[in-house]
């Protein structure tokens, strides 16, 4: 039997509660998502677990790089790899696409 993995977010941290408030404010802010999708996909990596499609993590970790040395692209970015950010993400997320690493 496998064991059903969880995810669990302190709701206090200044963290998540400013992610919070940023995707209360506008729910299409795709730093936010990509945000979301990092702290998540960092959580996988650390529990010793391997990602999916690792490109779309490296993406990421691009564009906030980017972000934080204020290089902005011209180029309209892609959000293929960004799904929208509502109540409903935690059920879209298939935990079974975790795979243990031995």
């Amino acid at each position: 039997m496998v064991s059903k993995k969880t995810l669990e977010l302190n709701p206090r941290h200044q963290i998540v509660d400013e992610l919070r408030k940023k995707a209360d404010v506008d729910q299409s802010d795709k730093t936010v998502k990509d945000l979301v999708w990092l702290m998540y996909e960092t959580s996988i990596l650390t529990s010793g677990f391997s990602l999916d499609e690792p490109q779309n993590f490296a993406q990421r970790i691009h564009r906030m790089i980017k972000l934080g040395l204020s290089i902005f692209d011209d180029e309209k970015a892609e959000d293929d790899d960004l799904p929208p950010l509502d109540d409903a993400v935690a059920e879209e997320i298939d935990t079974n696409r975790m795979e243990e690493v031995d």
